[in-house]
């Protein structure tokens, strides 16, 4: 492990994984506030494949992307790879820019880093408080007190820096922003009424929305169709009465808003792969007290 006096800390560990799978390069914090501060992202002898994120903590900071130049300020990260055209510098109007960063390699960075400029791009936004931000915090924490001198702790430490942000775009991001109350009333609706035989056409009525529409917003806030919902909340319930041996498979089909046994069975086989007496019986199934289903 290498440390200068920045705060900021170099990893060169021996360990095929961390190619194989993702490994800690750099991390730090940083304060600048000199207009020499310049990072050309062709120039970066020797760490090619590195995956940077560098977030603005105060003041403001500038990079280039191919011909596109953002101003970054609180709140705002950029994520690049090397080598690429850009370039990340202290702009003129600028007297400082803090920042942590980390710096990241190996197939899954790539990948990574691949599927965000896809679904984000390079320039990211997000709080003080999100988990990705708040990982990096620990792992300064954890360098300036003890130190990481093992190339798996290291590794963890990557890999888990690349799954906190892809949940935080994948799911957090989500229910932090505020549900439409037509949309919001229609998962009460559900969660309420689900041991009835209800459909879309019920569920859209509650919302007093038009058909379209109501079924775009609730895809849009809760990553599934109306049914899918319905069918969601269905099955946890039925998993929870799987347990009360003495309830029929046409018993827990009924009280889970299901009029045909072997259409519920048809649907639980598709969500879980496996029939509900079977997973029942079944003696493989480790047992628990709430199934997460996607």
């Amino acid at each position: 492990m290498i440390k200068n006096n920045s705060n900021s800390y170099g990893f060169r560990l021996k360990g095929a994984h961390q190619e194989r799978v993702a490994g800690l390069h750099a991390i730090g914090r940083e304060v600048q506030t000199e207009l020499s501060y310049r990072w050309d992202g062709m120039r970066r002898a020797g760490e090619n494949g590195r995956v940077v994120f560098q977030y603005t903590l105060n003041g403001k900071g500038a990079i280039r992307i191919g011909n596109h130049v953002t101003t970054l300020t609180k709140g705002q990260a950029f994520l690049v790879q090397f080598p690429s055209d850009h370039c990340y510098y202290l702009p003129d109007d600028s007297n400082e820019w803090e920042f942590i960063y980390i710096s990241v390699y190996g197939t899954e960075a790539t990948r990574f880093y691949e599927h965000m400029q896809q679904s984000v791009g390079n320039i990211i936004s997000m709080p003080t408080n999100a988990k990705p931000i708040r990982h990096i915090y620990r792992v300064l924490e954890k360098l300036e007190t003890v130190g990481v001198y093992n190339s798996y702790e290291a590794s963890s430490y990557a890999y888990s820096f690349l799954m906190e942000v892809m949940q935080y775009f994948e799911y957090e991001q989500q229910t932090n922003v505020k549900i439409p109350i037509p949309i919001q009333e229609a998962i009460s609706f559900i969660e309420k009424n689900y041991d009835q035989d209800i459909g879309l056409e019920d569920i859209v009525e509650v919302s007093q929305l038009s058909k379209y529409h109501f079924t775009r917003l609730f895809t849009k806030y809760t990553n599934q169709t109306p049914i899918q919902y319905v069918t969601k909340i269905r099955m946890q319930q039925a998993i929870e009465l799987l347990k009360q041996k003495e309830l029929s498979i046409e018993e827990i089909a009924i009280a889970v808003g299901y009029t045909n046994a072997n259409y519920f069975s048809k649907v639980f086989k598709q969500l879980l792969h496996i029939t509900p007496s079977k997973y029942r019986n079944n003696d493989s199934f480790m047992p628990v007290d709430q199934l997460i289903i996607d």
